[in-house]
């Protein structure tokens, strides 16, 4: 019988912090991940000022800063009077050393990750394992039920199953957790263009014809991110590509003439954006933190930063009851209730930005509904620059900040 003291189920970065804190705290834990590897493009690969703090506290801020990366500093977004770019969130203003936004591609940081967690005897991650069911006895999670890649069945029996596997988690199917689901005006898609040395640098935006993009500088190359309304996806590429660069040069004058870079539909990739979250992240012997317990929409760009702090929160809650063997309800609903109204927070502000912002927009209208409010704001940040400091501490440090348990710092 295999069995471990906690089960991670999904080597994201959720999973593999809490992974790495928990392992480095003396407690044994078994990482599974269903993919054979962290290669998958697109995905989140903002590294904010929480979360570099984290890896300093872990002693692994150099390793970091020798993996490439790109600083983002600034937000800036097309609201003055003649369109120009204004600049809206000012990281660089926030205390030094971590000022900025590392843009690190994911499967850098996981590696890093799990390399530096290989090094604890009590740490084991197993690639290309995918959980297909929980083990229940008596009512509680006891571990979970395994495939392999090449087909071989398994049972992995766990003190504590901990769910990071993402907003499709095997744990979302347990209808006494209650998935709440918010209203999403808006999908995304997914793609790349050439950068030039002379470019703005930074995150910039940029509103067409319902649909609103944001670029990050990654240094010779463009990721951009266009919001077109939610279920227009097969409509507008049956329009053509041809029209959409159109539309885009005609949103982003600068960069428009580079999206002829982009010669298929196959270089575009959709997301379905959803915001949820489940009523309860816990039943016995189960926890569910980050995407799995909350899939937030991509306005400010923090789920990954949600999700790390979700995880340091766990760490810190668990290492006690999981070395004495003692963790039981009391435990993991205490990780719900301290992460829950950061999370309700956020949730309430990318809901407001939704139907103040973005679907306005992407109705055909301007932001906030009316035509001279973005200029408004423009001229509002030009007499009071330190108001751009709080969009950043938002998005650099979210509402609330975690510590990692005192064990397993270095």
């Amino acid at each position: 019988m295999e069995r471990t003291t906690c089960c991670v189920v999904g080597g994201g970065p959720a999973g593999m912090f809490l992974g790495l804190l928990l392992a480095r705290a003396g407690v044994a834990v078994t990482v599974l991940e269903k993919h054979a590897d962290f290669l998958r493009d697109f995905r989140g690969d903002t590294v904010h000022p929480s979360t570099l703090a984290l890896l300093d506290d872990l002693g692994l801020a150099e390793r970091f800063a020798r993996l490439p990366q790109r600083r983002v500093t600034e937000v800036q977004l097309p609201i003055g009077a003649d369109g120009s770019l204004i600049t809206v969130s000012d990281i660089g203003a926030l205390p030094a050393p971590y000022n900025y936004v590392a843009m690190v591609p994911q499967w850098d940081l996981l590696g890093l990750l799990a390399d530096e967690a290989g090094k604890e005897p009590s740490f084991a991650v197993r690639m290309s394992t995918e959980a297909t069911s929980f083990l229940v006895e008596r009512g509680r999670v006891t571990g979970v039920r395994y495939r392999t890649a090449n087909g071989r069945d398994g049972e992995l029996r766990a003190t504590l199953t901990v769910a990071c596997d993402g907003r499709g988690s095997l744990a979302r199917s347990l209808p006494e957790l209650g998935l709440r689901r918010f209203a999403c005006p808006m999908d995304a898609w997914w793609f790349r263009l050439p950068r030039r040395p002379d470019d703005p640098h930074g995150l910039v935006g940029g509103a067409g014809d319902r649909f609103l993009t944001a670029m990050i500088d990654r240094g010779d190359y463009w990721q951009c991110a266009a919001l077109i309304p939610k279920g227009t996806d097969a409509e507008r590429r049956a329009a053509g590509l041809e029209r959409f660069r159109a539309e885009f040069s005609a949103a982003v004058p600068w960069l428009g003439p580079r999206a002829h870079a982009l010669r298929s539909w196959d270089e575009v990739k959709t997301l379905d954006v959803r915001l949820d979250r489940l009523r309860r992240w816990h039943r016995p012997g189960l926890l569910c933190i980050g995407d799995a317990a909350h899939a937030m929409s991509p306005v400010f760009g923090i789920g990954v930063n949600l999700a790390v702090e979700d995880a340091v929160a766990a760490a810190r809650h668990l290492v006690g009851p999981l070395r004495a063997g003692t963790v039981g309800l009391r435990d993991v609903r205490g990780v719900q209730r301290r992460r829950w109204p950061t999370t309700a927070l956020t949730q309430a502000l990318q809901r407001a930005a939704h139907a103040r912002v973005i679907a306005p927009v992407l109705a055909g209208g301007p932001a906030f509904g009316h035509t001279g409010r973005a200029e408004r704001v423009s001229e509002l940040l030009a007499t009071a620059p330190w108001l751009k400091r709080v969009p950043a501490y938002f998005i650099g440090y979210g509402a609330l900040r975690e510590r990692p348990p005192a064990e397993s710092v270095r």
